[in-house]
């Protein structure tokens, strides 16, 4: 019984050596981004499951008004800045936000430079909805996932293609490209996040 008692001390022994050389080495396994539960502190984006339809009826008309408009723009894209292949499903629970805060940022953006525009009456009030719905959003965003090096797999492409068609796009594709894709953002994207784990 002694005899068997030494081997199980040695053998733990060296196992708690083995960790302390991977930790040294960077050989253990990277932590993963800490994640933001949605309903945690902070974190409340069940209220935005769906909109009401006062806020929806809004954004109907300025999805109609920015049809109207690019219809008299001569525009085209190199790219597709928000492919409608994408689903924020395909990401792991925590990286949805993450995504859906670059996508919002990015309608912010185009939308906000036509607010001194013809349209800019009609746009008061979805871009207040917006900006209140990307506020609460930010607290659901881990701080780590904003680190280009840590991200893999869709949400890095995402993220990139976002990057660079803000960067590369003429104003009339973005504007096009947000056009198309606002009520997908609302009904859909958005959603998902809110349903948290139940978005499967």
């Amino acid at each position: 019984m002694k005899r068997d008692l030494a081997v199980c001390c040695t053998l733990v022994l060296v196992l708690m050596l083995m960790a302390s050389v991977l930790t040294r080495t960077g050989a253990a396994p990277a932590p993963t981004p800490a994640r933001t539960h949605l309903g945690a502190r902070g974190c409340l984006m069940g209220q935005f499951k769906s909109l009401s339809p006062q806020e929806m009826k809004a954004f109907k008309r300025v999805k109609d008004a920015l049809e109207e408009s690019l219809l008299l723009k001569n525009w085209s894209c190199s790219s597709r800045p928000l492919p409608r292949t994408r689903d924020l499903r395909q990401l792991q629970v925590w990286e949805r936000p993450v995504a859906l805060e670059a996508e919002l940022a990015l309608t912010l953006k185009v939308l906000g430079t036509l607010k001194n525009s013809t349209l800019g009456d009609i746009l008061d009030q979805p871009l207040h909805t917006l900006h209140h719905i990307h506020s609460k959003l930010q607290a659901c965003v881990p701080a780590q996932a904003t680190a280009g090096p840590r991200l893999r797999g869709p949400l890095r492409q995402w993220l990139h293609r976002l990057r660079e068609a803000g960067k590369k796009e003429s104003q009339g594709c973005l504007e096009a490209s947000v056009t198309l894709n606002l009520f997908r953002l609302l009904t859909r994207d958005l959603r998902c996040v809110a349903a948290g784990d139940l978005c499967a």
